[in-house]
């Protein structure tokens, strides 16, 4: 079913809750453009934190007493980290360093799903991924954007001087990885999911340029 709601709206969420015997939360949902998160960081204090609590608490009041077999799959980003530098990759026991309004709100989301697992018992897995890209990309990200741009000769615009480091990963490799996150991953635990294609984002650009 699709059902089209604010997931920081409790009883929109609580009414999804009693119409479907939910064994599990997938949740996807963020405001995810970092430029976007500089110019209003309250929209994704809402979505992002607000909206994650939400349906933390509708999970654990709706599963209260039956946690066997439920589980809440909160997928977040390797931006939490802070800047991908030239030291190599992140690691799930790398120290959090929010650098932008949108990385702070996933990273308070991931300590709240974090704080209801130790808190109330409720089962969570947490994966953090590296920068998306694919099919239907949203054309303000920066693969889809540079490849608009150079197909109809434009400017393609680069944020600073280009030399920040990004991992990219295809959607349906996460994908992947998210099924067997889901299926095989032990609760309680958090995953890094990357792609392994580290490089400057200047780089990437002349790379599509190119082609």
């Amino acid at each position: 079913r699709f059902e089209k709601g604010d997931i920081s709206e409790m009883e929109m969420v609580r009414g999804l809750f009693e119409r479907y015997p939910f064994d599990a939360v997938l949740h996807c949902a963020a405001e995810s453009h970092v430029d976007r998160s500089i110019t209003d960081p309250l929209a994704y204090v809402k979505t992002n934190v607000v909206g994650t609590v939400t349906l933390l608490q509708v999970a654990r009041e709706k599963w209260a007493g039956q946690m066997e077999g439920k589980l809440f799959y909160h997928i977040s980003t390797d931006e939490v980290y802070g800047s991908l530098g030239a030291e190599g990759l992140f690691t799930e026991t790398t120290s959090y360093d929010p650098r932008s309004p949108y990385s702070a709100s996933k990273a308070s989301s991931d300590h709240f799903v974090r704080a209801y697992h130790h808190t109330y018992g409720l089962p969570v897995k947490i994966s953090n991924c590296s920068n998306n890209y694919g099919p239907y990309h949203f054309p303000e990200k920066l693969i889809p954007l540079v490849i608009l741009k150079a197909l109809h000769h434009e400017t393609i615009p680069v944020y600073g001087d280009g030399k920040q480091i990004r991992d990219w990963l295809y959607v349906e490799d996460h994908c992947r990885a998210v099924d067997l996150v889901y299926h095989n991953g032990v609760p309680g635990e958090v995953y890094n999911i990357g792609g392994n294609n580290e490089r400057e984002n200047i780089e990437l650009v002349q790379m599509i340029t190119t082609i």
